[in-house]
């Protein structure tokens, strides 16, 4: 029981210093980087509350979760570099 507490106040510590990074990120990729660590953090958050309360139902949100984490990131990235993209493919056509 006091293993978990330590880590949830952990969690916490780490989750206001990601907050920090993510509001004064100097660029869109750190912004996007530090979304993403947020996305891991509220997962392993949910994976602690579930040891904490006995029931799996958490697990099973945990794993959504991180899957639709990975999903934003890939489609957050992809739009961050669409004109590097598309200036390659255009290139490649002529």
């Amino acid at each position: 029981m006091t293993d978990l507490m330590i880590f949830a106040v952990l969690f916490g510590a780490l989750a206001v210093i990601n907050l920090v990074r993510l509001v004064k990120g100097p660029t869109a990729a750190d912004r996007m980087v530090a979304g993403d660590c947020a996305d891991v953090l509220i997962c392993c958050a949910m994976i602690l509350f579930a040891l904490y309360s006995g029931r799996g139902v958490y697990l099973d949100i945990a794993i959504i979760s991180a899957l639709l984490g990975i999903i934003d990131t890939l489609l957050v990235a992809r739009y961050m570099d669409k004109g590097r993209w598309l200036k390659y493919v255009a290139k490649d056509r002529h």
